[in-house]
């Protein structure tokens, strides 16, 4: 089988760049996704919110474009009239900080305030008047974000962006990658289970799996998995007009339904991409308390589910990797988005299919992104990990 780009990987990152391309008029494109089913999909198992509250402005930058794109994603991705919906609310953050432990978003709300994000800094005083059922005795600050921010249907948009790609052309092959076949530094063809695919260009779009795959063109990518649970609960008196909170202890909740989501820090050092089982400790030890102290009223939950997915954790600042690999000629990768990738899957997939066919970035500029600086040792360190 041959192709004229090969994408290994149909999450939401890998579907957005296919349906980019096709749109753009690429050749021939096929993606190679392990799970057709994408029940242990990252996309499938994602909190799946957007917010602009990043303390890196490109961050910032892909997170406006990728809410406008939400805002239109029936028109953008509908197939023969068939118009997707991914349920999009917009509600907002609200980032916590502690007395005494305020420094940092102090410093996130001046960097966001500069690039004209939509933020509210909130004393304790207007935390509780806007906020009632929020406990604000120890809170130094809380800032609110007014605009382009809040939550969706990840599933749906990732499943929109590969029907669409389909309908335009792209070929899913529902295989497991296993390696490359290598000319000198050209990557000729990936493995698979059943069949060899030659290609003139291949994408990394692996997500938790990426480092292995950067590793059999003999490429280095600081990308690891990391496990993270999230749990789904209902409240006997649930609080009204709760936004997305983000607690100074890292732990964040919001609506989801008739009830909430919450999840927080990864709660083990388990980096297997195949552990899916969920941290059920966590919300005995941490997570339950912690909700119960910050907002009184979820001291009556009851747990009604839980599940675990994987970050692509970028080791190197938090940020994605977006670019051509070092030391190949024709592997582009798109990962290591650290938690932020379903948001911004709509600016990565079409940055990614912009440099892949013209050498260039034409709507946002993403070359900050690129192995450059892996290469000279200049971070561009994301605070504001979730």
């Amino acid at each position: 089988m041959r192709a004229d780009i090969v994408i290994v990987g149909g999450g939401v990152i890998g579907s957005s760049i296919a349906f980019h391309l096709a749109e753009a008029g690429a050749g021939s494109v096929v993606v190679i996704e392990r799970d057709p089913s994408y029940a242990f999909a990252s996309s499938a198992l994602s909190a799946s919110s957007i917010r602009q509250q990043f303390t890196t402005p490109l961050c910032m930058e892909m997170s406006r474009y990728g809410f406008e794109f939400l805002k239109h994603v029936g028109e953008r991705l509908a197939v023969d009239g068939d118009a997707p919906d991914v349920g999009l609310v917009e509600q907002g953050y609200l980032y916590l900080a502690e007395q005494g432990r305020s420094q940092g978003l102090e410093a996130a709300l001046e960097i966001q305030v500069r690039h004209d994000v939509p933020v509210a800094a909130l004393a304790p005083d207007e935390l509780a008047r806007r906020f009632p059922w929020l406990h604000t005795d120890d809170l130094a600050l809380g800032v609110l974000g007014t605009a382009s921010e809040g939550w969706f249907d990840g599933y749906s948009l990732m499943q929109a962006f590969r029907k669409k790609a389909r309908s335009l052309g792209v070929t899913y092959l529902h295989a497991e990658a296993l390696g490359f076949r290598m000319k000198g530094s050209r990557i000729a063809a990936v493995e698979t289970g059943t069949s060899l695919v030659e290609a003139d260009i291949f994408v990394n779009a692996g997500g938790p799996r990426a480092a292995r795959i950067a590793q059999w063109a003999g490429a280095t990518l600081p990308v690891a998995p990391e496990k993270r649970t999230i749990f789904a609960f209902r409240c006997a008196e649930p609080p009204r007009n709760l936004p997305l909170v983000v607690d100074a202890s890292g732990l964040y909740v919001r609506p989801e339904g008739e009830g909430f989501i919450t999840g927080g820090p990864a709660w083990t050092a388990e980096t297997d991409p195949e552990d899916f089982e969920p941290d059920y400790e966590q919300f005995d030890a941490f997570t339950w308390p912690t909700l119960a102290h910050r907002v009184p009223a979820f001291e009556a939950i009851r747990m009604t589910r839980a599940w675990a997915g994987h970050y692509e954790m970028s080791l190197f600042d938090h940020n994605s990797f977006i670019g051509w690999t070092p030391g190949t000629d024709n592997l582009f990768t798109a990962a290591g988005f650290s938690g932020h990738g379903m948001q911004h899957s709509p600016a990565a997939g079409r940055g990614a299919a912009e440099r892949i066919l013209t050498g260039e970035y034409r709507t946002i500029d993403l070359s900050a992104l690129s192995f450059e600086r892996l290469k000279n040792n200049t971070p561009i360190e994301e605070l504001n990990v979730i």
